[in-house]
């Protein structure tokens, strides 16, 4: 059955300057039934005018193209049309990847590799990929963005967290994430103080090739060492490890790292699921942990199981998600402590470290 059956056609602009990867994007997406490609864009001055006429719902924006790039297209878009934009770029230039978070900031919503081509392995399970973010990017509601890059907001301390008894240590903080996840993070990072008593980790789903600029991007606006975590690290207070691409992430005894090549969960690796999982088994009551905006339920059912164990659980609300399935999931098991606005989250988890006596592992 097709969902999208009785939907009307869902408006994609595609801005590439790539004659052959443009062309290439119009195959892949219009190909879908639910699709329609009203237009493509060499460059950014092109996409203006294209966005002001044709007020596509859905834009896939290239970073580095002539006149104008894809930040500085992004931005404007953002200023005058607000409009869902997917960054679909090829390049491992890190020059080009730190642009790409730089839109993220902007107001784009995903970022994504263009498709394998035909013939290659990858190639239906990334076309797959994009014509699906796409669609679910279609249905989210865009918004100017009120809160600036370096900005370090004094946000309210939540009455929940104050109310809450907290008898357990508070050891570390686990957080796991997908689509509309990195400028959430990067805002609940900002956010903490630089003495944060706990270690902090995170799984992020992002193409592949994109998460050493995502932890370069974290650390401009944090006063917290980043790290894009190691096999066999030492995990320590007030630091924040990113599970790498390609890897399973999980925490052992002695809190230490470990990364390994274990098949993936929910279809990913790293997998959200993966790291709660040996959290449970490791800290238990004596975590934090939450699921921010995500397609999915990676992490749902372990985040309960935190939860059962006595752990402090969140989950972001649906009004500030772009996807609020990960979330969603977990508060549908009734597996989170907390369901919180991204702005409270930084608040809260301050909060419940210190006020448990947070002291890392």
């Amino acid at each position: 059955m097709n969902a999208w059956k009785d939907k009307p056609l869902i408006k994609v602009l595609i801005v590439e300057d790539s004659p052959v990867v443009r062309e290439f994007l119009v195959r892949v997406l219009g190909a879908d039934p639910a699709i329609e490609v009203i237009g493509t864009a060499n460059d950014g001055e092109e996409a203006l005018e294209a966005v002001a006429k044709k007020r596509p719902d859905v834009i896939t924006m290239d970073v580095h193209m002539p006149r104008l790039d894809g930040l500085e297209a992004t931005r404007r878009i953002m200023e005058t049309y607000p409009t869902p934009i997917v960054i679909v770029s090829g390049s491992t230039d890190p020059r080009e990847v730190a642009t790409t978070f730089r839109a993220i900031e902007a107001g784009a919503v995903a970022v994504l590799r263009p498709p394998a081509g035909v013939g290659h392995p990858d190639h239906e399970t990334t076309t797959k990929e994009l014509v699906q973010t796409v669609k679910l990017m279609s249905e989210i509601k865009v918004v100017r963005r009120t809160l600036r890059a370096g900005s370090k907001p004094q946000l309210p301390f939540a009455a929940e967290a104050l109310r809450t008894q907290v008898e357990a240590p508070v050891k570390l903080v686990a957080i796991g994430a997908s689509t509309g996840g990195p400028p959430v993070l990067q805002v609940i990072l900002a956010a903490l103080p630089a003495d944060f008593p706990v270690p902090i980790l995170i799984v992020q789903h992002m193409a592949s090739g994109f998460t050493q600029g995502f932890v370069q991007w974290l650390a401009q606006t944090s006063s917290l060492p980043m790290h894009l975590a190691a096999h066999d690290e030492l995990v320590r207070p007030g630091h924040v490890y990113v599970a790498p691409d390609e890897f399973q992430m999980r925490v052992e005894r002695g809190g230490r790292i470990a990364l390994t090549k274990d098949a993936p969960e929910n279809g990913l690796r790293p997998s959200v699921s993966f790291l709660l999982r040996s959290v449970a088994q490791v800290y238990g009551r004596d975590a934090v942990a939450g699921l921010l905006t995500g397609m999915g339920r990676d992490g749902a059912d372990e985040l309960k199981v935190l939860r059962d164990l006595g752990a402090m659980t969140f989950a972001q609300d649906k009004e500030s998600s772009v996807v609020h399935g990960m979330p969603g999931a977990a508060i549908l098991l009734d597996a989170a402590t907390f369901i919180l606005p991204s702005a409270k989250i930084a608040a809260v988890l301050t909060n419940l470290a210190r006020k448990a006596g947070g002291s890392g592992s």
